[in-house]
């Protein structure tokens, strides 16, 4: 039973697929600012001081987006299967679809696309967030799903992952991704202080705030990884099943820990064994340089310096 243009009753209009989140555009577009506005002054910068200036700032920035963006993405874990089954509760038709699960540190998102698109005369491309997060409430956004009429694949997903579900995996889930966020939100701390110290300059201090942004990243791999510890019921759709594994978001937030633990290993390693280099490279020995070439460039009057070491002569008076 549908309304007019093919619109159902459930929805106040046809359902979309969510592509992007709006928290990830702001925080790209936050540190896209901060990038083009510095390399709009770095023609300002004269001579390999450009180039440092341009590695130092570039990799800074990337390891903050990482760090913030990672917190709203949803592809901590990934898993897709391609499957026939029913569409709809109490109704014969089946379908062939592609069922995406993609779980985050504030929820999952249920992913389900036709193949082709437009099947049974209705078209096939949903996107449902169900959040866990401290501040909302899963079980009652899976409930709005059942009122809503959602395909049976989602709902059934879904309910994999409810209070209520056999499976016992929603508390893990939840206290897993809550930690993970918090040690990331230190790692970002962390990491602004590390670009303080660094302009101070504080070397070998800043590389040491590098190693704790390293650690505390690492920790959030550790803490969100413990959900493995909990055993996943199967999610069988028809004849196939859904299997899920490590996601882009997870990967990337590797790479980027070690990669603030090398940066930090080798600052602090080059303080030690190599103190000019260091310098060199955060444009810190040329300014030495300058200083000593214009004080060489200081011209002296010779006569009214010998004039000011000559010995007073004696006036006339006390001569008499």
């Amino acid at each position: 039973m549908t309304l007019f243009d093919g619109i159902y009753p459930f929805y106040p209009q046809q359902r979309k697929a969510a592509s992007f989140d709006i928290s990830i555009i702001i925080v790209i577009v936050v540190f896209l600012t901060l990038a083009c506005s510095f390399l709009l002054i770095i023609p300002g910068i004269r001579g390999r001081a450009r180039l440092y200036w341009t590695l130092r700032v570039l990799l800074s920035l990337f390891v903050g987006v990482v760090i913030v963006v990672v917190q709203f993405t949803g592809d901590w874990e990934t898993g897709w299967v391609q499957a026939n089954t029913s569409y709809k509760s109490f109704s014969r038709a089946v379908v062939n679809v592609d069922i995406g699960l993609h779980i985050g540190l504030e929820g999952v998102n249920i992913t389900l696309k036709g193949n082709p698109v437009k099947q049974i005369n209705e078209t096939i491309n949903y996107n449902e967030h169900f959040p866990w997060s401290f501040s909302s409430n899963y079980d009652r956004s899976y409930s709005e799903g059942l009122e809503k009429g959602l395909p049976s694949p989602i709902l059934y997903v879904a309910e994999k992952f409810s209070s209520q579900s056999p499976c016992a995996v929603h508390r893990q889930y939840r206290i897993s991704g809550h930690y993970a966020s918090a040690t990331l939100w230190v790692a970002f701390c962390t990491w602004i202080i590390s670009n303080i110290l660094f302009s101070m300059p504080a070397l070998v201090y800043g590389g040491y705030m590098l190693l704790v942004t390293g650690a505390f990243m690492t920790f959030s791999l550790l803490s969100f990884s413990t959900v493995r510890n909990s055993p996943m019921c199967l999610i069988q759709i028809g004849a196939a099943t859904l299997h899920v594994a490590y996601g882009g978001s997870f990967w990337l937030t590797l790479v980027v820990g070690l990669l603030c633990f090398v940066a930090g290993i080798t600052v602090v390693a080059l303080h030690h064994l190599n103190l000019d280099l260091l310098k060199t490279f955060f444009d810190l020995r040329e300014d030495k340089a300058e200083e000593h070439q214009e004080m060489a460039e200081v011209y002296v009057n010779s006569y009214i310096v010998n004039k000011a070491l000559a010995p007073p002569q004696p006036s006339e008076t006390n001569s008499l």
